[in-house]
């Protein structure tokens, strides 16, 4: 079974590329963010004609994630239960379902956009309300995992410069605490493969040649629990989609499973 997660940045800007690397990569389940859609108007056609179901939680043209799967999508809960929201708005970050043997949360942690900054307050009470949210699945016998864009860098070794992000978000003592929270429900850091350099790095930045030079950060995570653990067979980032004209700012991370 493969699974991944990938970061679009907008279905609607991204709809071939991801059609033809479903086509082309084999992948059973894909947990995806930044949709940037509203649910009515999310492509679910196209992605029906290719063998896969979708489960949407999105407003418009902001954040919204998903679940798209060929096989098969039960249980599907939309919004996190205990939602701190922002602005007296409760976002579209986070969507579970069980997919055949495996059920996966997809999230889109909230950036934090600058420490003392309200939005990064809200990134930390974000983290607490998905660690509660996570707990039962996280400590269960069945293969359970939360995939996507974290917007944590969790090590120094997950950025191409430590020197660059001092003093900001992604890489704080607090931020990198609310992550090594969640672990401690049960779950495990499946850290996949580099397919180039050192580090498998999963964002670079549009700026300043950020893919060419790798000045990349791995914030797209996989964390699961025991079962779904000893059931990786690879884990890799596939930086080749990260190339070309058209591509997000993020690459899919895939993970193959023995389920």
């Amino acid at each position: 079974m493969r699974i991944a997660t990938w970061n679009v940045n907008s279905i609607t800007a991204r709809l071939p590329r991801l059609l033809a690397w479903l086509e082309s990569s084999g992948t059973d389940v894909l947990c995806l963010q930044e949709a940037k859609i509203a649910e009515e108007q999310f492509p679910y056609e196209p992605l029906r004609e290719l063998g896969y179901e979708a489960a949407v939680h999105a407003t418009g043209r902001w954040n919204g994630v998903a679940v798209l799967s060929r096989v098969g999508i039960e249980d599907v809960v939309k919004g996190l239960p205990g939602d701190p929201g922002y602005d007296g708005v409760q976002e579209p970050r986070a969507i579970s379902a069980t997919c055949g043997p495996v059920r996966v949360w997809s999230v889109y942690v909230p950036n934090g956009r600058e420490v003392g900054h309200p939005h990064y307050a809200y990134k930390i009470q974000w983290f607490e309300a998905l660690k509660a949210a996570v707990a039962g699945d996280a400590g269960g016998s069945r293969p359970f995992a939360v995939l996507g864009d974290y917007n944590v860098a969790p090590t120094d070794d997950d950025v191409f410069d430590t020197a660059a992000f001092e003093g900001q978000t992604h890489v704080t003592p607090a931020e990198r605490a609310a992550l090594a929270e969640l672990r401690s429900t049960g779950l495990t850091d499946v850290v996949p493969r580099p397919l180039k350099y050192d580090q498998p790095f999963t964002y670079w930045d549009y700026r300043q040649l950020g893919f060419p030079k790798n000045r990349g950060m791995r914030i797209d995570l996989v964390y699961g629990n025991e079962p779904f653990a000893k059931a990786v067979k690879d884990a890799y980032v596939d930086r080749e989609e990260r190339k070309g004209k058209g591509a997000s700012d993020h690459a899919p991370v895939v993970v193959d499973l023995d389920a």
